[in-house]
């Protein structure tokens, strides 16, 4: 038998602290009279009457998902405690709608697990999750344990290659790996798996071990780690390969689920995406994978997790054929390496995965329950960052042959990057932003040359004068001013009769076109979560942001010199890039294959030729 997933408890999960509470328990079970987690919360007991249901993210089973991609022969349950109960299996429809497939009673006992064969009400069930509901019908029961079995044979195990990339983060790689350690020690797939750690600071030292390959390396960014890690995993002739965080917030269950997944999966060119959550939302998706067109586009991203009905919509969502552009992310992404076509694109990092996974063409799947928790992206966000935005959102579109959509509409994408920091007075991003444009226009050899982004990485450091967060003076914060919306100019967002005036700062770009505008404007504080939204700041001439402790942060004031400035270099790349779109377009077509290929990668990593 073949457990295709294991029932999970809060203490199986990274130990965020947003996930101890009863709204992270709702991820896992939901509890009802007289029952508790255990002192180690990993397991239930019950006194009579006391209920544990298992409809949650984490636990229900993608029945359908199975179905589709997998080789199933039945489906078992099995289960392990002590004691009496009512066991109710239970089947959810992708629009929330219930219907209870099985009612039976069953004893556990504590010398062997109870198994369960559920093929037939499986088979009944229409599209949909199923989950496990167990009531105590008497005193001292517990649940220690359960899983989804079933008969199914795999053609051949994946020898899969867990690469993780890290620089300067030796604490939290170090933690990684001892948690990596411990589940490989334990876990019956832990001999087809072997960890493959790529370090591009050079500053942690790491002791060879079984299962356990340390490589130092060139600083190249995540794009160069990840290809000096898939490097190692072909020489090492493993058919699979994952890349994940040094940091990586995630339970160690997705590896088993994804190694599950792929052994049983009917098409070999099946790929795993992780989801994402962020660590200041834990129980609310970030994206369970995403689209790519003109910009990322994450796919059910907003969804509560806690709530059940909401699993269910974003599971069916995640069935059948996937949108052009679909992509996973690198904090947790597993692939097979007979699909490889190209190896990543030589980003430095951002985008290196968008483009590794449109130009792959791999069958990309979320797996319920497979998720990595990471820090916001907005608190992450400056110049550098969305300098290596621009850059990757304009090749992607240069090069990949599904992506394209002609010069002034590729254009305006970067016009759009521009436009949205001028009108948050954030000058020095935009001269970074600038800067991007200008080195796309430079074409493909441009990224062969500043692979390492050194120099860039300098020029833009130098230009952050006054977009780098430091501290504040408590004074310069004035109370009631430190969330959207708040202050002397939020009326101007709320109230309908201020809509015409609204118009009116839009149609100047927050007041770049008015005379005397600083003198009668307002100012807003703007915590780092919230950069991204637009509609808090109309009607400011001062704009102060806040860094996630609330402590540090940066103040920017509409400057109409400074924005001519960048309307002016602005235009002057528009047209060099509108005029140049055909030839640029065939110079990266060209460059893709040759830059993307292991024989460029040994070149620029300094390895021996094969």
């Amino acid at each position: 038998m073949v457990t295709l997933q294991h029932i999970l408890f809060p203490a199986d999960g990274p130990g965020l602290p947003g996930l101890t509470g009863a709204a992270g328990r709702d991820l896992y079970l939901r509890l009802t009279g007289d029952a508790w987690l255990t002192e180690a919360r990993r397991g239930v007991r019950f006194k009579p009457g006391g209920s544990a249901s298992f409809d949650s993210y984490f636990n229900a089973l993608a029945l359908e998902k199975w179905r589709q991609n997998c080789y199933l022969d039945g489906v078992s349950l099995g289960l392990s405690g002590r004691g009496r109960f009512a066991l109710g299996l239970w089947h959810a429809g992708f629009d929330g709608a219930r219907t209870r497939l099985l009612c039976q009673p069953v004893e556990l006992s504590p010398k062997a697990e109870l198994r369960l064969d559920l093929s037939a009400c499986c088979q009944r069930a229409g599209p949909g999750l199923v989950y496990v509901e167990l009531t105590a019908e008497g005193g001292g029961a517990e649940l220690t344990g359960g899983r989804f079995l079933s008969a199914a044979t795999p053609q051949r195990w994946p020898d899969l290659a867990v690469v993780i990339t890290t620089y300067r983060r030796p604490d939290q790689l170090r933690a990684t790996l001892a948690r990596l350690r411990a589940y490989l020690a334990e876990s019956v797939l832990g001999p087809r798996m072997r960890v493959i750690v790529v370090d591009n600071g050079g500053d942690v030292t790491l002791a060879q071990e079984p299962g356990i390959t340390y490589l130092s390396n060139r600083n190249l960014g995540g794009a160069g780690g990840f290809a000096r890690g898939l490097l190692a995993a072909e020489e090492a002739g493993c058919s699979h390969c994952l890349f994940m965080d040094d940091d990586a917030g995630f339970g160690m269950e997705n590896l088993h689920r994804s190694m599950v997944f792929l052994a049983l999966n009917r098409h070999p060119e099946a790929a795993v995406a992780g989801a994402m959550i962020s660590t200041a939302r834990p129980t609310v998706l970030w994206e369970n994978g995403a689209v790519f067109w003109r910009r990322c586009h994450p796919v059910s991203g907003g969804a509560d997790l806690g709530d059940f009905a909401a699993v269910c919509r974003l599971e069916g969502r995640s069935l059948g054929p996937k949108p052009m552009g679909f992509y996973g992310g690198w904090w947790f992404f597993a692939f097979p390496l007979a699909a490889l076509r190209h190896h990543p694109f030589p980003f430095f990092v951002r985008g290196d995965d968008i483009s590794f996974a449109l130009a792959n063409r791999f069958r990309i799947s979320p797996l319920l329950g497979v998720v990595s928790f990471q820090d916001d992206f907005a608190d992450k966000e400056s110049p550098l960052t969305l300098y290596l935005d621009l850059r990757n959102h304009l090749v992607q579109h240069l090069t990949l042959p599904d992506l394209a959509i002609g010069r002034f509409s590729c254009a305006g994408i970067a016009l759009w990057f521009l436009l949205r920091h001028a009108i948050r007075f954030q000058y020095e991003t935009c001269d970074a932003l600038l800067l991007a444009w200008r080195d796309v226009i430079a074409g493909p050899g441009f990224f062969r040359r500043n692979a390492d982004m050194k120099r860039r990485r300098e020029t833009i450091a130098a230009l952050m004068r006054d977009e780098r967060f430091r501290p504040l003076p408590e004074r310069s914060v004035r109370r009631g001013e430190q969330d959207p919306g708040q202050g002397i100019w939020g009326p101007i967002q709320r109230r309908r009769r201020y809509a015409p005036l609204r118009w009116l700062l839009k149609a100047s770009l927050n007041g770049h076109f008015l005379p005397f505008y600083r003198l009668w404007a307002g100012r807003m504080v703007i915590p780092a979560r919230a950069r991204s939204q637009t509609g808090v700041i109309w009607g400011c001439a001062e704009l102060i942001y806040l860094d996630p402790t609330g402590t540090r942060g940066y103040r920017v004031r509409l400057s109409q010199r400074r924005f001519w400035g960048v309307v002016r270099r602005g235009f002057g790349l528009w047209l060099c890039f509108v005029l140049g779109y055909g030839r640029l377009r065939r110079a990266y077509g060209r460059a893709y294959g040759p830059m993307t290929s292991r024989q460029s990668w040994r070149r620029l990593l300094g390895l021996r030729r094969e």
